[in-house]
């Protein structure tokens, strides 16, 4: 009871400070730091959904099981290019997919109302014409909208389809790593949470908002591994595998820098 009221406590006092919904004025900044960042304009989160392992609730059936076959309830988040969550929607059945994740919860209905407040559609850098929305970007596992957008499927594609699919990809990532700073600051994530399911749905949602809390107090200062120079190959350490894949990786920066 400590624990559930302690966690219930933290997420209303802290989710108003620290996880509003963006205005439009937001929006836009976030966009901007997405471009900076990630080479990727016009974005304004990337969405994906972290599977919570939790001992089997009760009564529960196969509803929690997940394709990963252990039971789980799902954390749907959507994330800002400084790691910090913008949205998180806690307790859908781990059986349940990110599409209908996403669909269900009241991020997707207001996506699918235009109820977000996303700025109109402007030109992308360099262009004048079309104006072109702003999206959220997200994996496979989700479907195609006028304000979300996917990678292109990895069968036989032209060169501008694959570098359109590494700078998603690149804008996508931060989610990811978003639920990899989480769980190693907040490590019971790393384990099945032994606690009653409205209890342990409690225990993500406070700590969803205290990783808020704690990137924006600790700044957002950290090494960017995607923008270190590559230093040439050593052929005697790689195979040839591994040279394919940096010959490919300095053709597409070469790509990208144009």
């Amino acid at each position: 009871m400590v624990v559930r009221e302690t966690c219930v406590a933290i997420w209303d006092v802290l989710h108003p400070a620290v996880m509003a919904q963006p205005q439009k004025e937001d929006w836009l900044q976030i966009a901007d730091i997405f471009l900076q960042s990630c080479n990727f304009p016009n974005c304004v989160g990337a969405i994906d959904g972290k599977h919570i392992c939790v001992k089997k609730p009760i009564r529960s059936g196969s509803q929690f099981f997940n394709y990963k076959k252990y039971f789980s309830f799902v954390l749907f988040a959507v994330c800002d290019a400084n790691y910090c969550f913008r949205y998180i929607d806690v307790g859908s059945y781990g059986s349940s997919s990110d599409s209908a994740v996403l669909g269900h919860s009241a991020f997707g209905q207001m996506l699918n109302n235009n109820e977000l407040d996303l700025p109109g559609n402007t030109a992308l850098p360099g262009t004048t014409y079309p104006a072109m929305p702003f999206v959220f970007v997200g994996d496979e596992a989700f479907a195609l909208g006028e304000h979300l957008m996917r990678p292109y499927s990895s069968r036989g594609l032209s060169i501008a389809r694959w570098v359109f699919n590494y700078r998603l990809t690149r804008a996508r990532r931060v989610v990811e790593c978003a639920f990899g700073i989480l769980a190693n600051k907040w490590r019971f994530l790393h384990s099945p949470i032994h606690l009653k399911l409205e209890t342990a749905i409690s225990a993500v949602k406070a700590a969803c908002v205290l990783h808020n809390f704690v990137r924006v107090r600790d700044g957002f200062n950290f090494e960017e591994s995607l923008s270190h120079s590559l230093e040439s190959p050593n052929p005697s350490n790689n195979n040839g595998m591994a040279l394919i894949i940096w010959s490919k990786s300095i053709h597409l920066l070469s790509i990208t820098n144009q």
